[in-house]
């Protein structure tokens, strides 16, 4: 009697000292990605938005007491993922359809998105600051603005400029944004007033990603200041042995684009491309493969995507901007969509090299509008299984997706693992993801902002986007 009287009192003590919180997740395998390894039988208390505990789920579960317990028992939990390259666009008449696409981030477990800029920057800046004050439901929106661009460009929604006092006052547009990165690109811009950008952006302190000039060299983009280079094309092209002869010709007019990517598909070397690669890690140069984006296109001849289940999420209009893309690409002779295929072997060919170069690599997708059927959400998934296919392991593939963006943006002290003091925002998942990469489609959970999405909740939104996306659909049938 003495003995259960003396172990009532001590678990009254425990509960009475128990520290509260709002969530605690309990006997989840914690997935530890950066070496390869699975932490059994771990706990993590969650209060607000915040890690507040993780540890051996007996001690845990001793220390604190929850509103909510989620039982991971049999389950791997990571940080959420990242998709360092989407696209909100195609004009005004498209806002609520880009905004229903960011509940499918979130029900594929991507708790953070990096903007690379269309053209509704002042609407995305307006939704990311609707989210971070916990207005508007989505993952953490980190974006560009507008990005900048020369005189009459090809692309909408941007600063147009034509000398560097425009420049000049290009970027202080965006720092009275607040934008946290810049995105550059080339359509238009004069290669001297790109290279410009990057160096008084680099000067400001900004970081800078973009599509580099033809008649530049990778490596004067690296030396003037880039920070990520967007597509793996732009790396292939570091790789090719005479790319500055092919640059200057292109300067100077001697040869048109179609010549310079002739000579450059041909002109590959694997030391010369090791070399830029070690430089790119040197310099702390990130690059974001988009690697789905490029395979849809150069592949569509084998699946032209018609039937894809995944359409019942896209809103018509945004559908309607992958015309151009898709009739371009069936437009192909026999001998082009060949040169596609190869092309996009050789470039697939160029990421386990910058894997072993050190450069880190992160996932992106390059999915929203214009960009035929690269699906927002779904698509982080098929990069990561491409990142496998083509040379990674499943744990380099998931610190892409986990930590690369949050390294990027010096933000490794609130995400990117499971720990104490870190961001509630987490993964669960039904199967090991170490083992098999396509255990990310397997999800169990969402925490976003220590906010949980069980499974139920993730089915949901998936049910509500499809519901105004079938409504959007009958409302413009004729």
């Amino acid at each position: 009697m003495k003995a259960l009287l003396a172990a009532l009192a001590l678990s009254v003590s425990t509960a009475a000292a128990a520290e509260p919180c709002d969530v605690l997740i309990r006997h989840a395998t914690v997935v530890d990605a950066v070496h390869g390894r699975l932490l059994a039988d771990r706990a993590v208390a969650i209060r607000g938005a915040d890690i507040v505990a993780v540890g051996a789920d007996a001690k845990i579960a001793a220390q604190w007491q929850a509103g909510r317990d989620i039982d991971a028992s049999g389950k791997y939990l990571l940080p959420g993922l990242w998709d360092m390259h989407v696209h909100f666009g195609g004009g005004p008449a498209l806002i609520e359809e880009n905004q229903a696409l960011l509940p499918l981030y979130v029900a594929h477990g991507i708790t953070t998105v990096r903007d690379a800029s269309g053209d509704l920057p002042e609407q995305v800046l307006s939704w990311r600051e609707q989210i971070r004050d916990g207005k508007l439901p989505g993952p953490q929106l980190l974006t560009s603005g507008a990005k900048i661009e020369g005189l009459h460009p090809v692309w909408k929604g941007t600063i147009e400029v034509g000398s560097e006092a425009e420049v000049d006052a290009a970027l202080a547009r965006l720092q009275r944004d607040r934008v946290d990165f810049v995105k550059i690109t080339d359509s238009t811009l004069q290669p001297p007033l790109f290279l410009y950008a990057l160096r008084q952006a680099r000067t400001l302190g900004l970081r800078t990603s973009g599509h580099i000039p033809m008649a530049l060299t990778v490596a004067q983009a690296v030396d003037a200041g880039i920070r990520s280079i967007e597509h793996l094309d732009y790396a292939y092209k570091a790789g090719v042995k005479d790319e500055a002869a092919i640059a200057a010709d292109f300067a100077a007019g001697r040869i048109d684009r179609a010549e310079a990517n002739r000579r450059l598909a041909a002109g590959f070397d694997a030391k010369t491309a090791m070399a830029a690669y070690r430089r790119f890690a040197a310099k702390g140069v990130f690059v974001t493969p988009t690697l789905n984006g490029g395979r849809i296109l150069d592949f569509l001849d084998v699946d032209d995507h018609a039937n894809d289940p995944y359409l019942a999420y896209i809103g018509p209009g945004l559908r309607k901007t992958y015309d151009w893309r898709i009739e371009r690409a069936r437009k192909a002779t026999p001998e082009q969509i060949a040169a596609r295929h190869a092309h996009y072997q050789a470039v697939a060919a160029v990421l386990p090299m910058l894997e072993r170069a050190g450069v880190t690599i992160m996932a992106g997708t390059d999915a929203g509008f214009l960009n035929s059927f690269n699906y927002p959400g779904q698509g982080l998934h098929d990069e990561l299984a491409l990142f496998v296919k083509e040379g990674l392991t499943p744990a380099q593939a998931l610190v892409a997706a986990t930590r690369a963006g949050p390294a990027w943006f010096g933000k490794l002290d609130r995400y990117g693992s499971v720990e104490n003091g870190k961001a509630a925002d987490l993964l669960l998942l039904q199967a090991d993801p170490l083992k098999d990469i396509a255990a990310t489609r397997r999800i169990d959970t969402v925490v976003l902002r220590g906010t949980v999405y069980d499974r139920a909740a993730l089915d949901q939104l998936l049910a509500d986007t499809k519901a105004k996306v079938a409504a959007w659909n009958a409302a413009a049938s004729p």
